[in-house]
């Protein structure tokens, strides 16, 4: 719907410019239009009109440049304005809202290319060594439950993963007593053998007001950047040791998407039974810990582990699982594909993520 409303905004401001050129050119009587226009500046008014059609068919195209156009329109129009301000004071009012929406675009434009470089620089970073096919020989100094859960993968004769790329739609709650879910919308990526990830989403709070986030892991350190409208910071944590072993702990958890990543040498596992074990990961001086379970077949279930709810100095562990509900065969990979993630705390369980995902793409570094 707002994007709707945007249409028809620029769509009649642009169609309102035509009248300068129609009446400097006296293809018509335009009555609103009282004081004498110059061909010269009609030109102007029809430049204006085009500028605004073409900032209109961009958007609608997604191009991702069509604040740049809409701005340079909005200043155009608002010269003529100020020109003409006895008739045409009020085609200020659709230039503001046209330009609060441009500078929303642009910041997006901005958040979306920095999370890019960054992505770049994460793959540049990540030195691949030779590539090799997954033996079973390779994995029996691992627990019997990951190795039954790596086999059940499909990872047996295959090449191991380097680097992951992978989408997902999600509902969120932000808060514990939000009562509707929030819709996002997420991509993430990975590489192994210098552990990292960049995961970026998009949320829709409420109509015209969407929440940019990202979080990383890289070189053993997290951080956590989300902003309203990817203008104003609401979340901004980094280098922070909780945030650092939390994030670890994320990725520890994540391989269940790249089961290949558990015989890195960062990983170490001790059985606890038949159906779960747990894993410590330590890299750049982190360390964080959770216990995977599995059942008979060898599918992921659940993940578990002690995690700090928050950065800040009095935030306190807490349980922290994430559960998968269906599993599907994915690039030839058995992965779960729907999960939720949860904190137990005293009063209640705050399910605060579900995630679906949706697209993954193996040993791919060049598409973002």
């Amino acid at each position: 719907m707002t994007r709707i409303i945007f249409i028809i905004i620029i769509g009649l401001h642009a169609l309102i410019h035509l009248m300068g050129f129609v009446k400097a050119f006296n293809f018509g009587a335009i009555k609103e239009l009282t004081q004498p226009i110059s061909k010269s500046l009609g030109l102007i008014w029809f430049l204006t009109f085009l500028l605004f059609i073409a900032a209109l068919i961009q958007y609608l195209i997604k191009n991702e440049f069509w604040w740049l156009t809409a701005i340079i329109g909005i200043l155009v129009s608002q010269a003529l304005v100020i020109t003409f301000w006895h008739d045409a004071k009020f085609g200020t009012i659709p230039n503001v809202i046209i330009l609060l929406i441009s500078i929303v675009a642009f910041a997006e434009f901005n958040f979306d290319r920095n999370v890019i470089r960054e992505i770049e620089e994460m793959f540049s970073q990540d030195t691949i060594k030779d590539q090799y096919i997954i033996t079973t020989e390779m994995i029996t100094h691992l627990p019997a439950p990951v190795q039954k859960w790596i086999t059940n993968s499909g990872f047996i004769g295959k090449e191991r993963i380097y680097a992951v790329r992978l989408k997902q739609k999600a509902l969120m709650k932000m808060k514990l007593e939000q009562k509707k879910w929030t819709d996002a919308y997420a991509e993430q990526y990975f590489t192994i053998d210098k552990p990292a990830f960049i995961w970026k989403v998009d949320m829709q709070m409420m109509p015209f007001i969407d929440i940019a986030g990202r979080d990383k892991f890289i070189e053993g350190k997290g951080e956590m950047l989300m902003k309203i409208l990817s203008l104003i910071p609401v979340v901004n944590s980094s280098d922070n040791e909780k945030i650092n072993v939390g994030t670890i702990q994320r990725y520890l958890g994540e391989i269940v998407w790249f089961p290949s990543a558990a015989l890195s040498p960062y990983i170490t596992w001790e059985k606890i039974d038949d159906f779960s074990a747990k894993a410590s990961m330590s890299y750049k001086g982190t360390t964080g810990s959770g216990v995977f379970y599995f059942d008979e077949k060898g599918n992921f279930i659940k993940y578990s582990a002690q995690r700090y709810m928050g950065s800040e100095d009095d935030a306190k562990l807490k349980e922290w699982i994430i559960t998968a509900s269906e599993s599907r065969i994915m690039n030839g990979i058995n992965i779960p594909v729907k999960l939720e993630a949860t904190w137990k705390l005293e009063s209640s369980d705050w399910t605060w993520l579900k995630l679906e995902i949706t697209d993954i793409e193996y040993n791919k570094t060049n598409e973002y």
